[in-house]
């Protein structure tokens, strides 16, 4: 209750809203939303609801539904989590912390020698974002062919058939970023 009462004046601050105006658009009093945002008093949803549409913001945000990064944001790079190996040899890992509510997967896939991505990411409705970060890579999205060396980037819509294979006798690694999230992904195994 007191990081609701706390994000209802943070918002009315940033808005340099005074509380007897937020108050009075709301329909209720000054001293109730001064309890409301000293967490003296819980407001009921209609109340909460008149102060989000006043305060230009939803009922989720003033209640935290987007704060989903519970602990630290960074991941250290020793800390990256292992979730699986394909059958060829590629490792896919997560680069941040697993969490409910998250918009993206941000993933690394290390791939040895003639390795591919099968059984990483099936086709979905969303967006993926890939960057090489090593090496030299064969992507096929929706039947076309591309190669995209160090540096290069692609970004497609994930319902196209997609993977990438490494034909090189090199180690590739790829930066891959999905919206939303690989939610069967939600439990990886072990960290490396």
């Amino acid at each position: 209750m007191n990081r609701l009462g706390g994000r209802i004046r943070n918002r009315r601050e940033a808005l340099h809203m005074s509380l007897g105006e937020v108050a009075q658009k709301a329909g209720i009093s000054s001293s109730a939303l001064s309890q409301i945002e000293n967490a003296k008093a819980f407001p009921s949803i209609v109340t909460l609801k008149s102060v989000a549409d006043v305060l230009h913001i939803t009922v989720g945000e003033l209640i935290g539904e987007n704060e989903t990064i519970k602990h630290s944001p960074l991941l250290i790079k020793g800390d990256k989590i292992f979730i699986k190996q394909n059958a060829t040899g590629a490792q896919l890992f997560s680069l941040s912390h697993r969490e409910a509510g998250k918009q993206m997967g941000t993933y690394l896939i290390e791939m040895p020698p003639n390795s591919n991505t099968e059984a990483f990411f099936a086709e979905h409705t969303g967006q993926e974002f890939c960057h090489i970060l090593q090496g030299e890579v064969q992507f096929e999205v929706d039947k076309k062919k591309f190669i995209a060396s160090e540096g290069d980037s692609l970004y497609y819509n994930s319902f196209k058939h997609h993977k990438a294979i490494n034909q090189k006798e090199i180690q590739a690694s790829i930066l891959w970023i999905v919206t939303p999230p690989d939610t069967h992904y939600e439990q990886p195994s072990a960290s490396i």
